[in-house]
């Protein structure tokens, strides 16, 4: 929480550009919101607390400015270099790129937090993370913990994006009569407050979506838990994935997503914002790697070897805001 990557998604967006508008979510407040959901989920389990918080706040560090597309820009540009994944990088950013203490760099960090971190990864980058690779090598399953976080952060941006679309505009309640999930709970929140109405109206809905899920979560995760009988660490790997959905609330969760992205990521506004965020990006990267000497001096790599992986560094520690002004440093006639 102390660290400066930490304090930088407060600028970083999920699905709007921050200067769009003050009111919808950035990274900061998703990863507030993934912690606060993962630490109840782990509390009820009677499961590691302080873990699943220290993967929720960690786990998108490495996050690009402009959200997913300005990931999809840099890893395009990087597909000569290794690529670039945002999970990975937030590993890299609490392995090496953090400057906190004098005796080493990155934050120091155990291995389950690292772990959990690490939500997706290639077999080819799975090789080389060594230990915390083993699981997508030998395709095992992570802590308790950790799968607790990335459910957590499914409920958090579903539930979240969807606030921010309505918020924005993009989607309407009658749209969402076709979300099973949300008309089931809107239905009720109308049959039990007949004059609501409006952003209460909305708030409410999603509460109890969110509530839903979380006990669904809880209740089948209990169970899957009893019937396998997880004696330690390693019979959690080899187990299917215990925490879990009921076979229902999973194909909600689902269908919501499925929504989403029909109905809001491929929204015109939205492909507007991602095609300016990619242009961005992708002309930052360009300008950085054909002249190192425009980027600050503690990114100019020694050997033209890590040039790339070093803008990619530079860029992907970016706020949407930084990011825009750079570009304009660079481009803009009059700026400098």
């Amino acid at each position: 929480m102390h660290s400066t990557a930490f304090r930088r998604l407060e600028y970083k967006t999920q699905v709007f550009v921050n200067h769009e508008g003050d009111l919808f979510r950035t990274r900061l407040t998703h990863s507030l919101e993934v912690a606060q959901i993962a630490r109840g989920i782990a509390r009820a389990l009677r499961l590691n607390e302080d873990l699943v918080e220290a993967i929720s706040l960690a786990h998108d560090l490495g996050h690009t400015p402009f959200g997913h597309a300005g990931q999809e820009a840099l890893n395009a540009c990087m597909r000569e270099h290794g690529g670039f994944e945002h999970n990975l990088q937030s590993l890299r950013t609490v392995d090496l790129l953090e400057e906190r203490y004098a005796a080493f760099d990155g934050l120091n960090l155990c291995f389950e937090t690292r772990e959990g971190i690490v939500k997706h990864c290639s077999l080819a980058e799975a090789r080389r993370l060594g230990d915390l690779g083993e699981r997508f090598l030998n395709r095992t399953q992570p802590s308790l913990e950790a799968q607790i976080c990335n459910l957590a952060d499914e409920i958090a941006y579903n539930n979240h994006d969807l606030d921010d679309g309505l918020r924005a505009g993009l989607l309407t309640l009658e749209q969402l009569d076709e979300v099973p999930l949300f008309a089931e709970h809107v239905a009720d929140v109308r049959a039990h407050h007949p004059a609501i109405g409006g952003r209460r109206l909305i708030h409410e809905t999603i509460r109890r979506m969110i509530n839903a899920l979380v006990c669904d979560l809880i209740a089948t995760t209990a169970s899957n838990i009893a019937r396998q009988q997880p004696e330690d660490i390693c019979a959690v790997r080899r187990a299917p994935a215990l925490v879990a959905f009921s076979q229902s609330l999973g194909e909600a969760q689902r269908n919501m997503k499925r929504f989403l992205r029909a109905q809001l990521y491929e929204h015109y506004q939205v492909r507007r914002m991602a095609n300016k965020a990619r242009r961005i990006v992708s002309e930052l990267f360009a300008a950085f790697t054909a002249d190192v000497r425009l980027l600050p001096p503690q990114y100019q790599a020694p050997a033209d070897a890590d040039r790339a992986r070093r803008v990619a560094d530079y860029i992907a520690g970016m706020t949407d805001r930084y990011a825009i002004r750079e570009h304009r440093r660079l481009f803009a006639v009059g700026e400098g």
